[in-house]
């Protein structure tokens, strides 16, 4: 199911757009503008929709394609290729065109681009509020909703110049780590049909790794957007917690101005190059703080793979690693090791079963917000009623704790961060599993409580393909996953790179540095 208007697109007109000769050379960018890294040897222009953003965005620059040229690739691309994913959801084809078209005006009119992003097709998860496009994050009861204006994450892509296409698919309020919905359905993994793309963020992850969007911005609470990432193949980085504003995120209802403690947004890309150009775009204080504050993220913490100190933790007692992922482990030590880095194989910074149990508290808690007064009535009644040990327990007593409950939690979580900033004292960057293994089977029709994986022939709790994931998200840490091999049946494998508070820059570095030494990301044969 997708809504989408009738695309009248044309090789002959995609390549009389695409022949225009450049008639002076591309504008500097302003100033408080990134401009992205110079493509060496120019992509055809023909195959241009699935080169690296930034690829994409010297050749708008240097306008052997314009922004209207390369839209209608996106869109022909888009019209054979989503039908079999469901990646995309809310098509808006004469905004994009609108939008795209005052780019090349702009660029012929000042020779100067709109910004980072100027004239650069993509998609945005529809978690996110777009102004006048629909944004129902995957929920009946928003199936006609139409916000007033965008998130802040989305004004932050248009001021870049983005030309936003239109909407990709979430779980029912991006509460589940697959991505099915009543409105739209189930979306695909690219690289087989029967394994789950991931979820929340299944669309974003689904429609870069196919090809259908240069860049997407997902949002990362509980893995959200590492693990669709792992599973389809791309990059995707969780930034520090704080440094993108989250105004205009649901689950919180539209209109409301808060958002939970835990939720970062960020980007997937198709490279580690395009997940910084994207983060220089998204990192910004709240508008209400922008008078007085900027953020000004440290750069790398050093110039060569080799000068890093890399901790990596290959498996553990809590969440098992599949045969597949521990032999990746292992080879990405290596690799790490013979690039003359100083490697710690035997790290532990912290208990993962207790920092696990901690986040789960935490982002129990934090879903409490939004739920009706009936509704968090009946939890509190049944959580009286358990014992402890109940398997509901962990869940609804989170859910329902008391405020003093909740601070010592959130001490528990400060001293758990000062944990980690004294690791970094002597480690740069810790590498451990995406998730225990590659993308698992998609079970859409099964209840959650009977979902399983199955790791090395054991099965498991659902919930395990983030334990790994977890580690970074309520310590606000910047997280990153890599695509770094294939399993026999040519599915994707990731590592995840974890880096101090802020250290954004420097966990991008060194998944530049490893990227160079890795097997190329496998392509979606589709």
């Amino acid at each position: 199911m997708i809504f989408r208007r009738t695309l009248l697109i044309t090789a002959t007109a995609i390549a009389a757009a695409a022949g225009m000769a450049a008639s002076s050379a591309a504008g500097r960018s302003r100033p408080s503008t990134p401009t992205p890294p110079t493509t060496p040897h120019p992509v055809p222009v023909d195959t241009l929709h699935r080169a690296p953003a930034h690829a994409q965005l010297d050749a708008l620059r240097r306008r052997t394609v314009t922004s209207r040229a390369l839209l209608e690739q996106y869109l022909l691309h888009l019209e054979k290729t989503n039908p079999a994913l469901d990646a995309v959801v809310t098509l808006d084809a004469d905004g994009a065109r609108a939008a795209a078209d005052a780019a090349d005006r702009h660029l012929a009119r000042t020779g100067k681009p709109l910004g980072a992003l100027h004239g650069l097709p993509m998609t945005v998860k529809d978690a996110l509020e777009t102004k006048g496009l629909r944004t129902t994050c995957g929920s009946p009861d928003l199936a006609a909703h139409v916000p007033d204006r965008d998130a802040d994450a989305v004004a932050r892509l248009r001021a870049a110049g983005a030309v936003i296409i239109g909407k990709t698919n979430v779980p029912v309020m991006c509460q589940d780590i697959q991505t099915s919905n009543p409105l739209f359905g189930t979306t695909r993994n690219p690289h087989d049909p029967t394994k789950t793309a991931g979820g929340s963020s299944g669309g974003p992850a689904a429609a870069v790794a196919s090809g259908i969007s240069s860049l997407e911005v997902g949002s990362d609470l509980a893995g959200s957007l590492r693990l669709p990432a792992a599973y389809c193949g791309v990059y995707a980085l969780r930034p520090s917690g704080g440094i993108v504003p989250t105004r205009g995120h649901i689950p919180r209802p539209p209109g409301w101005i808060t958002d939970s403690d835990m939720l970062t947004v960020g980007p997937i890309a198709r490279d580690a190059d395009d997940l910084a150009l994207l983060l220089d775009v998204l990192v910004a204080p709240a508008p209400a703080d922008t008078p007085a504050w900027r953020i000004d993220l440290p750069a790398p913490r050093h110039a060569h793979l080799g000068d890093y100190r890399v901790g990596v933790w290959q498996d553990d007692p809590y969440c098992h690693v599949d045969h597949d992922t521990r032999d990746l482990l292992a080879r990405v030590a290596d690799l790490v090791r013979s690039a003359g880095a100083t490697v710690d194989d035997t790290t532990r910074p912290v208990d993962l079963a207790a920092s696990d149990t901690l986040f789960q508290r935490l982002m129990y808690a934090t879903t409490s917000a939004t739920a009706t007064d009936a509704g968090f009535a009946d939890d509190i009644a049944a959580a009286d009623q358990l014992p402890a040990d109940h398997p509901g327990a962990l869940f609804l007593k989170s859910r329902t704790m008391r405020h003093r409950d909740w601070l010592r939690a959130n001490e528990e979580r400060e001293k758990l961060r000062e944990r980690w900033a004294e690791y970094f004292t002597t480690h740069d960057v810790l590498i451990t599993a995406a998730a225990p293994t590659a993308a698992v089977e998609d079970q859409t029709s099964t209840p959650v409580p009977q979902r399983r994986i199955t790791v090395d022939g054991e099965k498991r709790s659902y919930f395990d393909q983030t334990a790994w994931l977890n580690l970074a998200g309520h310590v606000k840490l910047p997280a990153v996953v890599v695509p770094a091999g294939r399993t026999a049946d040519g599915l994707p494998l990731a590592v995840q790179i974890i880096g101090p508070y802020l250290a954004d820059r420097t966990v991008i570095d060194v998944a530049r540095h490893l990227a160079r030494r890795l097997p190329e990301p496998v392509v979606p044969t589709g």
